[in-house]
C-alpha cells in the first residue's frame, strides 16, 4: 500500500494503473475510519482492481461554528486499516494541496442541496461538491463509493457527476449499523455514555416508520408522526422529513413513488443524521 500527500505523485501512480487497463475504485474520507468505511472499501475492492482511499478533513464544508478543529483525527489507525482492507492508496493531502494559495473557484449545488441539511447547514454542499470534484480530477476513478448514511450528500454528488460530464459510475452503499441500530459515524465518538444511549431514539423512530411503511401505511404525515414519538429523547430535533428519493422534495400526501425519511437531531452537542428509504413498487 503506497501513502500519498502530493496530486503529482498522485498521478503517476495511477498512470500506470491506467496503462495496465485496470478498473479504479475511489472511497473519499475524512478519516478516523468505521466498519461503515470499511464497508465502501469492501465494495470498491469486490469490484476494482485498484482502490484509492482519500483522508481529507474538508475546511470549506463546515461552518464558522462547526466542528473542524475538534474533528477526530488518527491517522496511524486510518492507516492500518487501510492496510488490512487492502487499499492499493491513501491519498492524504494537506490543506495547502487541495486549495492552494489565492484559489477561488467553488461548484455550487443546485437544488438538491436546499433542503434538509442545506437549510441548516449554509455553504455546506459547496463545500462538499467543491472538494469532491477537484478529488474526482485527481484520483480519475472509474467508480467512486459512498455512503447511504449521507442520502443528501449522494444526491447532490451524483447530480454534480451527471451535470459535469464526469465518466465516474457513483455507487451509493447501505448504512452500516451498531449492532443496537445506531448509525456509525465517526462524529460518535463524541456521544457520553448517557448520550450513546439516547441516540437508539432516532434509528428506533426511522424503523418504526419503516415497518408501518412495510405493513401497508402510506400516508406521509403518519409515517412521520410514528417516526417523531419515539424522538422526545434527542435535545433537539433539527428536522424530520419525508422527500422524495430523486428530489428531495417533501412529500405531502400519500406515498406512490420511493421516498426517504431523514432526520437531523443534536445529542448534547453531537449532532447526528440518519434516514431510512421507504421502497415501493406500485402494484
Amino acid at each position: 500500500m503506497q501513502v500519498i500527500t502530493k496530486v503529482s505523485e498522485l498521478r503517476r501512480a495511477l498512470a500506470d494503473v491506467r496503462n495496465a487497463d485496470k478498473r479504479i475504485g475511489f472511497v473519499p474520507t475524512m478519516g478516523y475510519l468505521h466498519d461503515g468505511h470499511l464497508a465502501l472499501i469492501s465494495a470498491s475492492r469486490g469490484h476494482c482492481d485498484v482502490t484509492v482511499v482519500s483522508i481529507f478533513v474538508n475546511p470549506t464544508q463546515f461552518g464558522p461554528n462547526e466542528d473542524l478543529s475538534k474533528y477526530p483525527r488518527d491517522f496511524a489507525r486510518d492507516e492500518a486499516l487501510c492496510r488490512s482492507a487492502g487499499v492499493s492508496i491513501i491519498f492524504a493531502p494537506s490543506a495547502e494541496e487541495i486549495y492552494p494559495a489565492q484559489f477561488e473557484s467553488f461548484v455550487e449545488p443546485g437544488e438538491l442541496a436546499k433542503p434538509l441539511c442545506g437549510a441548516f447547514r449554509p455553504g455546506h454542499f459547496r463545500g462538499v461538491a467543491t472538494v469532491v470534484c477537484k478529488l474526482f480530477n485527481m484520483v480519475q476513478p472509474d467508480v467512486a463509493y459512498f455512503g447511504q448514511k449521507d442520502f443528501q450528500q449522494c444526491a447532490v454528488i451524483r447530480r454534480m457527476t451527471v451535470d459535469l460530464n464526469l465518466p465516474i459510475e457513483i455507487v451509493t452503499v447501505p448504512t452500516v449499523r451498531e449492532p443496537d441500530g445506531l448509525a456509525m459515524s465517526s462524529r460518535n465518538r463524541y456521544l457520553s455514555p448517557e448520550e450513546r444511549g439516547r441516540t437508539l431514539a432516532i434509528s428506533r423512530g426511522l424503523f418504526a416508520a419503516a415497518q408501518e411503511f412495510a405493513s401497508g401505511e402510506r400516508d406521509a404525515a403518519t409515517l412521520i408522526a410514528l417516526a417523531r414519538k419515539h424522538l422526545g429523547r434527542v435535545d433537539r430535533l433539527q428536522y424530520l422529513e419525508l422527500v422524495d428519493t430523486g428530489t428531495l422534495r417533501v412529500t405531502e400526501s400519500s406515498l406512490r413513488s420511493p421516498a426517504v425519511l431523514c432526520v437531523a437531531a443534536y445529542i448534547g452537542s453531537t449532532r447526528l443524521i440518519d434516514n431510512v428509504v421507504l421502497s415501493w413498487s406500485p402494484s
